[in-house]
């Protein structure tokens, strides 16, 4: 086990000198990080073929899933992603000290709440080494420690990748190498989730299990999300075609992953039409239908959806299927079942899509649109470190700016508090000021 009181207490010094440098210096940083995974490609390829090596073995022996061995694999080109996503990182705005609200309190008295990092961050992710390149650069972007367990299964490519990473920063001339800091032991999560003290956020990235462990063993603020039960709803108002394409779209475009869609609703009124033609397209994909009551008697063969299908994510080829009455009973459906992920409707009804994107409680929610479309990059945040259901300060997919949180500056002139209380109290002013872009 690692020494985590040392590793915390690196990191949260290194989070200190980060968090005031700027933009230049951070973005310099960057590069060096970009450079360095170019110069030592062939050391992490031959780390990662011993991990990939050892993981086949798991794979026949039944001990690993072969998915996992496949996030696992990097090659040439990967590298070169990983590469292309540390300039990308470093060519995204500044996310620090941007003014969100200035205040003349009174002459001479000018409050700014300004953007800063939030301090370190840990994140906690299963077997893709290139999350912790991905992770690493959106922390050192946004003036974040970062302390990174991956899975084991990439111990090795993971300890190359973090050593490339820490001596370019050690070469930098200004981010410290402390900034990247690497949890190699399984046992180490748990002394980890205790560190109220050091650690400012965690985020877990891996599936619904180790998600939901993380947050109820932890006091620390978790961003992530523990499962991706989505919807489409398609109205009576809906377009059929485009119903069924999206439908398609959002279930089989990638289907092991948290932003495609579980459960299709119905309006009754389109059941009847649409459904016969949304199963043989699906069918065409090997999707297999588990349908409702009423689904059935329109779809014969679907199989008899149970209770605990609305509340599954299956990331398989499986879609639940229910008809409801209307609108309101969709969204009482969402509600109820759904994760605060992503929800969408398929509708030609403006009124009936205003309702819809106003009432139901999802991090992304979409009119006429694909579920798959929830990603950071595909929104324009550039890259990301998760998708948030939870509501605290970043939710949906989260890049930079769910990075950073804000602090007040206050500037006086010896202004003091008993001036504005008592008899003959002077007035605040309040008088709202240019926002004017970064002030820290």
């Amino acid at each position: 086990m690692a020494d985590i009181d040392a590793i915390c207490g690196a990191a949260r010094e290194a989070a200190l000198l980060l968090a005031p440098m700027g933009a230049d210096e951070r973005n310099r940083a960057l590069e060096a990080m970009a450079v360095a995974i170019e110069s030592d490609a062939d050391a992490i390829l031959a780390a990662n073929a011993a991990d990939t090596e050892a993981a086949e073995k798991e794979v026949a022996a039944g001990e690993m899933s072969q998915p996992i061995l496949e996030r696992l694999v990097l090659t040439e080109a990967k590298i070169a992603d990983m590469v292309r996503g540390v300039r990308a990182v470093a060519a995204l705005p500044d996310p620090l000290g941007r003014v969100s609200y200035a205040v003349l309190m009174d002459e001479g008295l000018r409050l700014r709440r300004v953007a800063c990092p939030l301090g370190v961050i840990a994140a906690i992710f299963e077997s893709r080494p290139d999350a912790l390149v991905q992770i690493a650069s959106l922390c050192v972007k946004s003036g974040n420690a970062a302390v990174l367990k991956g899975g084991r299964e990439a111990l090795g490519t993971n300890r190359a990748l973090a050593d490339t990473l820490r001596r370019a920063l050690a070469g930098s001339g200004g981010v410290p190498a402390d900034a990247v800091q690497l949890v190699e032991a399984r046992e180490d999560i748990h002394a980890l989730l205790s560190r109220e003290d050091s650690i400012d956020l965690i985020i877990p990235r891996g599936g619904n299990e180790f998600v939901s462990y993380i947050k109820e063993h932890s006091h620390i603020p978790v961003l992530g999300h523990a499962a991706g039960i989505c919807h489409i709803y398609v109205d009576k108002a809906a377009g059929l075609d485009m119903a069924v394409n999206l439908t398609v779209d959002s279930k089989t475009q990638y289907v092991a992953v948290c932003n495609a869609v579980e459960t299709l609703l119905v309006h009754r009124d389109a059941a009847r039409e649409f459904l016969p033609r949304a199963a043989e397209a699906l069918r065409a994909k090997g999707v297999e239908l588990r349908g409702c009551e009423r689904t059935r008697e329109i779809i014969a063969d679907a199989v008899p959806a149970s209770e605990a299908d609305w509340e599954t994510e299956y990331l398989d080829l499986i879609l639940s299927v229910r008809v409801v009455d209307d609108l309101d009973e969709a969204i009482r459906h969402i509600n109820r079942h759904g994760s605060r992920h992503t929800e969408a409707i398929v509708t030609a009804d403006e009124s009936a899509a205003e309702s819809f994107l106003a009432r139901v409680d999802a991090a992304s929610v979409m009119w006429n649109a694909s579920t798959r479309f929830a990603d950071g990059y595909r929104f324009g945040l550039g890259a990301e470190v998760g998708i948030a259901t939870d509501k605290i300060h970043a939710r949906g997919p989260v890049g930079l700016e769910g990075l950073v949180i804000y602090k007040y500056l206050l500037t006086g002139e010896g202004h003091t508090v008993s001036e504005y209380e008592g008899e003959g109290a002077r007035p605040f002013l309040h008088r709202p000021l240019p926002l004017g872009g970064h002030g820290a």
